[in-house]
């Protein structure tokens, strides 16, 4: 199958719905269920674009197994042009939900092809399973599917490894091996997105132990609807309401689920890893796989900053504070976060290189800036739209106050000096889902973990970065006593 229509996508959620459990009920077709549907329909909108007429180019590339054109985010980049390129297909699905979907499908689209194209890292645990990976990168480009993943384990008594608690399979775990594949067993948290097709499992990378831990070193893949594999999803966001009403949360509320594995069968060919702690450790990086994740990343985030930027200038266009200086300082302090995130994406390119895979891969000290910079700035950017926006974030009447019998009254006190009170209401409503509304909330803590804990990120980023020649260098620059000295 080419790249997907997005009616190839609801059909497949209809025909294999995931076991998705809320609010104590086992949701049999996501494409219809009031509280994922809106989701599921966005989704499949982000598919239509791969084949929109004006956008085919920029979307889609050519498989080199079947010759279809499947979605660009799966392009195995080979210049630094492939990764300009698959840029703009990130920004575009960025684009188009405002950098509100963390978990569109290309972020791990990106992160199967840099495990496939470097199978030869999982060969050092199987030659079984270097192949396995290979055939699944190629399996997920070429059906075009959406994956969901779930890295870390649930969070009962961080003091102790998995293996030292009360039950060794409350962290999911690998309880034997069969003719058929392995049986796993337990719960991963945090699959986001869980009306997908397939889930991801790679290694979390805090495995500190000995060999008790092996049970725990896994990665692979398996469908969303496998017998024994259920997500049990958090309270939705999206209440029903309208799209006038809460314009993000009704169409992007992903949906975040515990991940659990009631003795699931993997079978062998979708295993790609096993039993080794050093491997499963260094996935993401012995594969590149998180350099072409954190440039899926930054792209987005430049799209969401970029929404910020607009709906901040649009508000005080709006309500006639654009001339304030304290304002002005605001939105330039915006502009600056935009443009740092700009210029760190373009680094990475610029100074991108092929790895041992032969795959061009961006360099990694922009992309680990940007991360770590990020989550912080995000933070600042909900304020500024907060402090922007003032109490004109509170005093949103609905769609159907507007046109209700107090219409009239709404009309009159709501209007400003941007625009009549219907515009007012639908750019505040935005702006209040983007900030202070339960889904702005959710996006606010997301930001300030997508990729981990901050403190954590920092400490990684100390201990990967290389300082040694910067050091040598101020070290003979204090040791040198001849330095010349003009006499006065």
């Amino acid at each position: 199958m080419p790249a997907r229509t997005g009616r190839a996508v609801l059909d497949n959620l209809r025909a294999n719905p995931p076991s998705l459990w809320l609010n104590g009920e086992l949701i049999t077709d996501p494409t219809v269920h009031p509280q994922t549907a809106n989701c599921a329909t966005s989704l499949a909108a982000l598919y239509d674009l791969q084949l929109r007429d004006d956008l085919v180019d920029t979307m889609t590339c050519t498989s080199p197994t079947t010759g279809e054109r499947v979605g660009m985010s799966f392009v195995i980049p080979e210049t630094v042009e492939d990764l300009q390129r698959r840029g703009e297909m990130h920004r575009t699905w960025a684009n188009a939900h405002l950098g509100f979907m963390g978990r569109a499908p290309d972020y791990l689209n990106v992160n199967v092809m840099a495990a496939g194209t470097a199978s030869a890292y999982f060969d050092r645990c199987d030659p079984r399973f270097g192949t396995n990976m290979r055939n699944y990168f190629e399996f997920v480009r070429d059906n075009d599917l959406a994956l969901t993943h779930a890295l870390t384990n649930p969070q009962v008594d961080r003091t102790r490894t998995a293996s030292e608690l009360s039950d060794p399979f409350i962290a999911m775990g690998k309880v034997r091996e069969t003719g058929d594949g392995i049986i796993v067993r337990g719960a991963r948290m945090l699959a986001t997105l869980p009306i997908s097709d397939e889930i991801l499992i790679f290694p979390s990378t805090v495995l500190k132990g000995g060999d008790d831990l092996k049970p725990y070193a896994l990665a692979f893949a398996i469908p969303n609807n496998t017998p024994g594999l259920s997500f049990q999803c958090r309270e939705p966001l999206d209440h029903g309401a309208s799209h006038a009403d809460h314009p993000l949360a009704s169409r992007f509320d992903e949906m975040d689920a515990m991940v659990y594995f009631d003795d699931v069968l993997v079978p062998w060919e979708r295993v790609f890893l096993m039993d080794d702690i050093g491997l499963a450790n260094n996935a993401y990086a012995g594969t590149d796989a998180v350099l072409h994740m954190a440039h899926q990343v930054v792209n987005l985030k430049i799209a969401k900053t970029e929404a910020f930027l607009g709906v901040i200038q649009a508000v005080v266009d709006m309500i006639g504070t654009n001339s304030y200086q304290h304002v002005q300082e605001m939105i330039a302090e915006v502009i600056i976060i935009l443009e740092i995130m700009k210029a760190l994406k373009v680094a990475s390119e610029v100074g991108a290189s092929k790895n041992a895979h032969g795959v061009m891969t961006p360099l990694r000290g922009p992309l680990d800036a940007a991360r770590n910079y990020y989550p912080s700035m995000y933070q600042r950017l909900v304020e500024i739209l907060r402090l922007t926006a003032s109490s004109g974030l509170i005093t949103i009447p609905s769609a159907a106050d507007l046109a209700g019998p107090r219409g009239d009254d709404i009309r009159k006190y709501l209007a400003s000096a941007g625009g009549d009170a219907g515009t007012r209401i639908r750019l505040m409503r935005l702006a209040w889902d983007m900030t202070i509304s339960g889904f702005g909330g959710r996006q606010q803590h997301y930001e300030n973990f997508f990729f981990g804990d901050p403190v954590r990120m920092r400490q990684a980023l100390y201990g990967v970065y290389d300082r040694s020649a910067l050091v040598e260098r101020v070290l003979a620059f204090a040791e040198d006593t001849e330095w010349p000295v003009i006499a006065g």
